[in-house]
């Protein structure tokens, strides 16, 4: 059975607070998992979410400043002891190829498994695969950091009364939509375009073309709100967004689901995030995040 969730390891900004560890999400999209932003205690959220290394295909890092990639150096070691069979690509802004090499080679270890580097030189498109399109858009913070989306390809959705009216069943189903047409009756005849969800994790920046980019038409959005409104000016100065900002991407953007994380140790109160999102506008679903939840893809719309 395909599973589309994000499993949350991690939600402090900077440093790690008593209940929240550093950065770490993991998404699992059908039979693959890609993990962002791997920050430092990654490896043992790992352990109490029941994510293994084998689930990861991927590891994305959206920049090198550490609470998004110390982590890094337990998550490959573990990799390489658990001899994870399958090969696993690693992309990060290429500014930063050397932040990943110390990291991937911190401590001795004996390497087991092909770890393929992708580093990440500008806008576009990263992997092309059957079930999703990966790309990346350029964010604004003080290092060089991307964003990530992925996108998967539209179907169809076969309507039933459209192919009885047509005299077609059972098997040659099947054949049309293989072929594309039988007996002259298209798939346009009898189907409706199933729109492909799209997921996009956007994490430290200001407010920017490429996060509106990477949010549009999004079935899930997981973004930073660092900050809280009345602390916009300190945002700014330091490259993060704040709740309200995200709200206003996600309302603008027309996402379904918002997942708000990395927050600042300054707050108490975490209601106050959502609460600020939705008066910037937004109005769909909303989890602010803490450690270890998961979060399901919305199903698609009609079904």
């Amino acid at each position: 059975m395909s599973v589309r969730e994000l499993v949350v390891l991690g939600t402090a900004s900077q440093v790690p607070t008593r209940h929240r560890n550093h950065n770490g999400y993991l998404l699992r999209w059908d039979g693959e998992g890609l993990l962002f932003d791997p920050g430092e205690g990654t490896q043992r959220q790992m352990l109490r979410a029941g994510v293994a290394a084998h689930d990861i295909n991927r590891i994305l890092v959206t920049h090198f400043h550490g609470d998004h990639s110390l982590g890094l150096a337990g998550v490959v070691q573990r990799i390489n002891l658990d001899q994870v069979p399958h090969e696993i690509t690693a992309h990060y802004p290429a500014s930063g190829r050397r932040f990943f090499e110390r990291l991937r080679y911190a401590t001795a270890y004996r390497e087991t498994v092909a770890l393929t580097e992708a580093p990440v030189t500008g806008d576009g498109v990263l992997a092309r695969t059957p079930a999703y399109t990966l790309d990346t858009r350029k964010l604004s913070h003080p290092v060089e950091a991307y964003g990530y989306r992925l996108t998967e390809p539209d179907g169809r959705r076969m309507d039933p009364a459209r192919l009885a009216a047509h005299g077609i069943a059972g098997p040659d189903v099947g054949r049309l939509q293989r072929a594309g047409v039988l007996n002259g009756v298209t798939l346009e005849h009898v189907s409706d375009v199933r729109r492909g969800q799209r997921f996009a994790f956007v994490m430290d920046t200001r407010l920017c073309d490429g996060v509106f980019a990477l949010a549009e038409g999004c079935d899930l959005l997981v973004i930073e709100s660092t900050f809280l409104n009345e602390d916009e000016r300190l945002a700014t100065d330091h490259g993060h967004l704040t709740a309200g900002q995200a709200g206003r991407v996600a309302a603008e953007s027309g996402v379904r689901h918002l997942v708000l994380t990395h927050f600042s140790q300054r707050y108490s109160d975490p209601d106050e995030f959502e609460r600020q999102a939705r008066a910037a506008g937004f109005e769909g679903e909303l989890t602010v995040a803490a450690d270890l939840v998961r979060v399901a893809l919305p199903k698609r719309s009609g079904g």
